[in-house]
């Protein structure tokens, strides 16, 4: 038999201290060398966006592959590719933690909308308070000590 899979994440992550040092010019590389890694990993990549202070990460999992070590190796793969091309250079690192949360297939098309508007989706809500929403539409405990 066939495997078959759809494991379909919204994965978020800040910069350290949610330091506004991803420049709006260097985004799109940031985000094409994220989508490199994803690809790397037969993960499929539906949207990728983000501002100064955070990311969001639309993708399909390979079933092969942890989200734990997915986030890490995209997190510590892009802090090499900063140190070395100097894109950010205001950047130090990313933050501990991340929120990953799964969804229906059904909700592809809303998520994709969503992530592809975080510039205008940030002039309303601070990033604490669209985590905490997320988190909270999970079903978990939000708990603001996790942010820094």
């Amino acid at each position: 038999m066939a495997t078959y899979t759809q494991l379909l994440y919204h994965i978020v992550f800040s910069t350290k201290h949610r330091q506004r040092t991803l420049d709006a010019p260097g985004r799109p590389e940031l985000f094409r060398y994220v989508w490199g890694i994803l690809k790397n990993k037969e993960c499929h990549l539906y949207r990728i966006n983000g501002i100064e202070d955070h990311i969001h990460i639309l993708t399909h999992v390979h079933p092969t592959i942890a989200v734990a070590r997915l986030v890490k190796d995209i997190k510590v793969a892009t802090n090499a590719w900063n140190k070395e091309q100097r894109v950010f250079p205001a950047f130090e690192s990313w933050q501990d933690g991340y929120g990953a949360f799964t969804h229906s297939l059904a909700e592809k098309d809303r998520l994709i909308e969503y992530v592809k508007n975080q510039e205008e989706h940030h002039r309303t809500e601070t990033f604490e308070d669209e985590l905490r929403r997320l988190v909270e539409a999970a079903g978990l405990k939000f708990d603001p000590k996790f942010l820094d």
